[in-house]
């Protein structure tokens, strides 16, 4: 019965030990996550994006067309067009938001949408 019980205390702390290395992990990689988010919104601010509320005729306009064209998905429908630095995503007709796909040349993180050699 005393072997039992050691070996239920072995386990009870190899369980607690594995629960708090995949803790300090997840926290890790969050905060890794919100990092690279807070480079990016500053990075766009430095950046020429089209800006919120813009046409899709005055981003083509200014910004040429772009590499891929997403057709519309949802209600309110939602296009996604991709440029070689950054996403556009469009409601209806008017540019609802900007993502950089990298807050500068040196980032490390997902590949761009055509990574994969596309």
């Amino acid at each position: 019965m005393n072997t039992m019980n050691r070996m239920a205390q072995k386990k009870n702390k190899l369980t607690t030990a594995a629960f708090l290395l995949l803790s300090a992990l997840t926290v890790t990689f969050s905060v890794h996550a919100d990092v690279l988010l807070i480079d990016r919104v500053e990075a766009k601010a430095g950046v020429d994006v089209p800006r919120k509320s813009a046409t899709m005729n005055q981003v083509r306009s200014q910004y040429g067309d772009p590499m891929n064209e997403h057709a519309a998905v949802g209600e309110p429908p939602i296009t996604r067009w991709d440029y070689n630095d950054f996403i556009v995503y469009f409601e209806h007709q008017h540019v609802i938001t900007t993502v950089l796909k990298k807050s500068n040349p040196n980032e490390i993180g997902p590949g761009s949408i055509n990574s994969s050699g596309g």
